[in-house]
Parts: structure tokens; C-alpha cells; sequence
């Protein structure tokens, strides 16, 4: 977690030994220190790899290293076989032309995207529960390039950063005092029907509390959340279910309610990106021979 915090930085998360009925779902990508139980196991805890290791005070002190100097936390045996599979050259930071060189970030852009590969989890889960995933390797550039792709975007999503997210579609249209209240949220898909009420609703809902009849005040809620969003797992747990409990008893702001409404986009195109990276694999059999 130090090197989080010498500079600026990506990690990976993971988890080893996984005992969850589920397929397995334990990947993350953060720019932040984490908490070691952000994923649910009763196996363990889970495991962090940041991109790169940053100089310490120590090693700046010396003169070993400038102060905002850093190397890839890429083995070099994995360097050197990707070089081979794909022709391109290594660069120590940052991004490559995917032409004539790659970096350490494109190496985790292709490493997050085969990890949700829907394919690939399916195909490995009984190995990912009992151990380390394992990166497959491709000969194919123009695949390795598409593969990149799908994970930056991915990897954006995941980080907040996708200008993507500007746009969400996701309505909180009741004002009110904003209070998650206890034995909420409660999730009403489209097409049923609200307590004491005979026509369905048309656009699924998320309510974080409820009618008032006394005071008049109407139930607050998150409207357009599809099922599959609100069913998405990661980790082993429901995020947008999991944020909402979380905050029981505690009035939302206005940067809470934006945030969560960005996390319903986020997981939408999640589940879209998992789809479109099977349909680029195309034949899995051809990626997933070498691990």
C-alpha cells in the first residue's frame, strides 16, 4: 500500500481461495489504498498488486532514486513474452503506441479485461477459487489491441473517470429529506406493481425510504436501475444494494446521490463491455491454451 501513496499509481485487486456459491467476481482496479476486506470471502483476505513501485524516502535520501522515479511491478519473464507475442517494444511507463511499443498500463488495460471475460471465469472457476488467477497469452496484435481497449475503458468505468459518465439515465426524481431509512433500500423491477397499488410501474425503482401518510411526504427512489445493474455482483456482493445499506440512517447529499447514480451507469456498461470482450475474443479456445 506504500507505493500508493508516493505518487500516482494504479493496483490491481484479487483474492485467492474463494468459497461463495457465485461465479467468481473478486477483480477491482483502484488509484486509493484499500480496505483488505473490500471483497467478500471467508477464506482470507484479499490481494493487492500496484502497477508500480515508487522510491522510498530512503532510496530518494540516497540519490538511488529520483523522487517521482518508478518501475513497472511486471516480472520480467512477462515483459519478455509478451515482446515476443506481439513484436511491439516495451516502454517502462505509462502507455505505448500499441504500434511499435506497449506499457505497464496497456499490460493491465489486457490483464483487466481477460479477467472479465465472462468466458474466462466461467472456464477457470473451480482454479480461481482454490488459487492466484493466471494471465493467458495471444499472438494476435490486432486482438491484444482490441483486448487493450475494452480494458482501458473498463478500467475507467471502475475509476470514475469515464467522460461516459456524464450521461447516466438514472432519475431520483422525489424531493424529501434525503434519510436512508432502516430496512432500505427495497428494489421494485418494471412491470410490478407499488404496496396498495394496482397498475405496474413502467421504469424499475430503488427506494431509500418510505410514504409518510401523515406528513404527505412521498417515498424517495432511484428510478431506472434495470434488474441485471441491480443484480451485478462484484466481490461477492450487490454494489448497488451494498452502498445504500451502508449508509442506513444518513442523509444522502447531493454528491452521494450523483455518485451512486454514476455507479448504476458504471455497472451497466460493465456488464456491455464483458459482452463485447467475449465477442472479440471470438475463439476462446485460441486465448485461453496458455496460461
Amino acid at each position: 500500500m506504500s507505493h500508493m501513496l508516493r505518487g500516482e499509481n494504479l493496483g490491481l485487486i484479487f483474492m485467492r481461495q474463494v468459497a461463495l456459491q457465485d461465479v467468481y467476481s473478486h477483480f477491482g482496479v483502484t488509484r486509493s489504498m484499500v480496505d483488505n476486506r473490500a471483497f467478500y470471502s471467508n477464506k482470507g483476505i484479499m490481494s493487492f498488486a500496484p502497477l508500480y513501485i515508487c522510491a522510498s524516502e530512503q532510496e530518494i535520501t540516497s540519490g538511488l532514486y529520483g523522487p517521482d522515479e518508478r518501475q513497472p511491478n511486471l516480472a520480467s519473464e512477462f515483459i519478455q513474452e509478451l515482446e515476443r507475442c506481439f513484436g511491439l517494444q516495451f516502454i517502462a511507463d505509462g502507455k505505448g503506441d500499441l504500434r511499435v511499443t506497449f506499457g505497464p498500463e496497456d499490460a493491465l488495460h489486457y490483464i483487466y479485461a481477460v479477467f472479465h471475460s465472462p468466458t474466462y471465469r466461467q472456464r477457470y472457476d473451480q482454479f480461481l477459487r482454490a488459487d492466484f488467477p493466471r494471465v493467458p497469452y495471444i499472438d494476435d496484435v490486432e486482438l491484444f489491441r482490441a483486448i487493450v481497449g475494452l480494458g482501458q475503458k473498463l478500467t475507467q468505468l471502475h475509476l470514475m473517470e469515464s467522460p461516459a459518465l456524464s450521461q447516466t439515465g438514472i432519475g431520483f426524481p422525489i424531493p424529501g429529506d434525503y434519510v436512508v431509512e432502516s430496512g432500505y433500500p427495497k428494489y421494485v423491477p418494471p412491470g410490478h406493481s407499488l404496496p396498495g397499488q394496482a397498475v405496474p410501474i413502467e421504469e424499475s425503482r430503488v427506494y431509500i425510504n418510505k410514504d409518510n401518510d401523515r406528513s404527505g411526504k412521498r417515498g424517495q427512489y432511484f428510478e431506472g436501475i434495470s434488474p441485471e445493474v441491480w443484480e451485478f455482483r462484484i466481490g461477492g456482493y450487490q454494489p448497488m444494494e451494498k452502498w445504500l445499506k451502508d449508509r442506513r440512517g444518513r442523509v444522502l447529499s447531493f454528491d452521494d446521490l450523483n455518485h451512486y447514480q454514476r455507479m448504476g451507469f458504471a455497472l451497466a456498461e460493465t456488464g456491455r463491455l464483458m459482452t463485447e470482450i467475449d465477442a472479440a475474443i471470438e475463439d476462446a479456445d485460441g486465448l485461453f491454451q496458455q496460461e
